[in-house]
């Protein structure tokens, strides 16, 4: 019998090639991916897997990639500081992502998938979504969450025609590193939309229907310092000159968010395959951050393999029964809802 299953992936931008190696793993357990949500790099990979994308395929692809040219610049960012200053007073962001667009627009257009239409699931009573992908950003206009593609409606816009790479885009529309998307409603009001990590980096919940006996499970990858969550060592970073500043800035923005917390009540830590950003190379440990573009082939081959390690680990212990009868047995339901009154 195949094993399908859901996931949720959490934004981390350059370590979403941890989340890669997590895919890896739990495709190596022979299980396949049916319905997928997440937010910003987690959207990217979780995009890729609604396509048709295995891991190993991403794989391949992710090690063509320049990470460098994600930082895509104009004449006014190579001008050094103070033309990215100019940038970031004229746009509210540093550098445009038009590399990483065309990246994953070439992508989905191989499988024949580049329009919320062409991912409709096949099973309607299986999670909440009617389609394969959903991902998470930022209304800076509204000051509100968007799921997407649902919530495209209050915007006027059809879903089914909607660009898979347009709302990965706005998910993962890093704050003053990237320039925001701009998204237009039928009253001609143009909304800023940013980074869905500021409201919601680690979204379970657009899977999470909470019915008593789910037909497959629901995976989360996230994340941590350790699998237990906890920090890992000294993490200060001196903040100096103005480059110091917007980095350390970005990088609590997506890092702090969810960082030590997952719901016990709801099950989900017990669901959830913990990846370690922190790396050993040569006798060195260091930690990767969601902003280190500069990052080396042997340190993306150390973050791949930290991936892959923590979802054959996480699996050795899993047993979705067990896991059903202790978190969505309609006793324990009961007695959730009899506390709740």
């Amino acid at each position: 019998m195949a094993l399908v299953c859901d996931a949720v992936f959490e934004g981390g931008g350059v370590r979403g090639i941890g989340l890669v190696g997590g895919v890896r793993g739990i495709e190596d357990a022979g299980y396949s991916f049916g319905n997928v949500a997440g937010t910003s790099a987690g959207a990217i990979v979780a995009s890729l897997l609604g396509a048709g994308y295995t891991g190993s395929e991403i794989r391949e692809e992710m090690l063509k990639l320049d990470f460098n040219k994600f930082q895509g610049e104009d004449w006014l960012t190579k001008l050094g500081l103070p033309g990215k200053a100019i940038k970031l007073f004229l746009t509210n962001g540093v550098f445009n992502a038009d590399y990483l667009e065309d990246w994953l627009d070439g992508l989905l257009k191989r499988k024949g998938k580049t329009r919320f239409g062409d991912i409709r699931v096949s099973e309607p009573n299986v999670g909440k979504t009617k389609y394969r992908f959903q991902a998470v950003a930022s209304d800076l206009s509204e000051s509100r969450m968007l799921a997407l593609p649902r919530d495209l409606v209050s915007f006027g816009i059809e879903p089914d025609h909607f660009s898979i790479t347009k709302a990965v885009r706005m998910s993962m529309s890093i704050p003053i590193f990237y320039e925001p998307y701009i998204l237009t409603d039928v009253d001609g009001r143009k909304h800023v939309i940013a980074d869905g990590g500021l409201l919601s980096n680690y979204p379970m919940w657009l899977l999470d229907n909470r019915k008593p006996n789910p037909p497959r499970p629901t995976f989360g990858f996230k994340f941590c310092s350790s699998t237990s969550e906890e920090p890992d060592g000294e993490d200060f970073q001196q903040v100096c000159q103005l480059p110091d500043f917007l980095k350390a800035l970005v990088r609590t923005t997506l890092d702090a968010h969810d960082k030590h917390y997952i719901s016990v009540s709801k099950g989900d830590y017990q669901r959830t395959i913990s990846i370690s950003p922190v790396i050993s190379l040569n006798g060195k440990r260091a930690s990767v951050n969601s902003v280190d573009f500069a990052i080396k082939a042997d340190e993306q081959d150390a973050l791949y393999n930290n991936g892959l390690r923590a979802a054959k680990t996480f699996l050795r212990n899993w047993n979705f029964e067990n896991w059903k009868a202790a978190y969505r047995s309609e006793a324990r339901r009961t007695g959730e809802t009899s506390r709740s009154r």
